[in-house]
């Protein structure tokens, strides 16, 4: 009988591996590059109209020298920026320069993006951005100031997972533009509004492989977006990341109980546009409030997910709520 079981337990195993790996290999990365429907990145893609920030070099958590855009403040509380998927921190040149003197800003371009450290598209391992952003508080925070943790779109997402994890004490506000909170929460349009591009299938083998512990095609590519060729083929081209290793995806959203990031958000304010091409700005309220009563919530008429990030009623209400 107990021979019959071992035999029973390896067949089961065997055709469990033998799924996992089949949904994986099934469908490999195409590199998607453009759409019919995506989101318009040109209006974050460049900021010639304004001043470039001064930048600091920092270690990341692997002890990786890597340089942030930073705006000093005196005695002002510490306002570090997570940039939205694709892109990288130069996203918030706009939005730095209007608050500057309100907050000493620090802007990273996240590890797996152009100037963040480690290799493009890809982290070492799950919870590797958590593990930078603390860094970088640690580095930049002075004693007693408090620290102010804003994040856009996948940044936003970024930001709740942050404050349901290790270092989530680290943080005494939150700022959340248009957060991504998981694929299948209410909030999400269908593959966010056309701009992202899951490998479902790879997805679902490489979750199998990670209940049982398996960790060894983590790097592989579960996730690919559609940027626009008007930013492929311009100048600025080479700045946007086309994809990401499974890791690094899961890595910059929510847990997969993201109600349960949300519970332990600090104090927050969340801003989106009522013609968010990608999420359903109406949506985040009823769906955020009863897993925590912290949060202020503002939907902007008239703009969407990406011109939201630096929009004039973004920096007053942004202005309204720093400590």
């Amino acid at each position: 009988m107990l021979v019959k079981l071992v035999v029973f337990a390896g067949i089961s195993l065997l055709i469990f591996f033998a799924i996992a790996l089949g949904l994986i290999v099934s469908q490999p990365a195409k590199g998607v590059k453009s759409a019919a429907q995506t989101l318009v990145f040109e209006r974050i893609m460049g900021a010639g109209d304004v001043a470039p920030l001064p930048r600091v070099e920092v270690l990341a958590s692997d002890g990786a020298r890597y340089e942030v855009a930073h705006l000093a403040a005196p005695d002002k509380p510490l306002l570090v920026m997570l940039h939205g998927s694709g892109w990288h921190g130069g996203q918030f040149t706009r939005l730095a320069r209007a608050l500057e003197g309100a907050a000493e800003i620090v802007i990273p371009s996240l590890r797996g993006h152009y100037q963040g450290p480690g290799e493009r598209g890809d982290i070492a391992h799950m919870g590797q951005l958590e593990d930078d952003i603390a860094a970088l508080i640690r580095a930049r925070a002075a004693p007693g100031q408090k620290v102010v943790l804003l994040g856009h779109s996948s940044g936003g997402g970024l930001v709740v997972r942050f404050a349901g994890g290790a270092h989530g004490g680290l943080i005494d506000r939150a700022i959340l533009l248009a957060p991504f909170l998981q694929y299948d929460a209410p909030t999400t349009r269908a593959n966010s509004g056309g701009w992202a591009h899951p490998l479902t299938r790879r997805i679902i083998g490489l979750s199998m492989l990670n209940m049982v512990g398996i960790h060894a095609l983590d790097g592989l590519t579960a996730m690919e977006f559609a940027m626009p060729d008007a930013v492929l083929n311009g100048p600025l081209g080479d700045q946007a990341t086309l994809a990401y290793s499974w890791r690094l995806n899961q890595s910059y959203a929510p847990r997969r109980d993201y109600l349960g990031d949300i519970s332990a958000l600090p104090p927050f304010l969340l801003i989106a546009g009522a013609e968010d091409e990608a999420f359903v700005a109406e949506g985040y309220a009823p769906l955020m409030t009863p897993a925590s009563p912290n949060g202020r919530f503002e939907v902007i008429a008239g703009r969407g997910h990406l011109d939201i990030v630096d929009a004039p009623e973004t920096v007053a209400l942004i202005k309204d709520v720093l400590p």
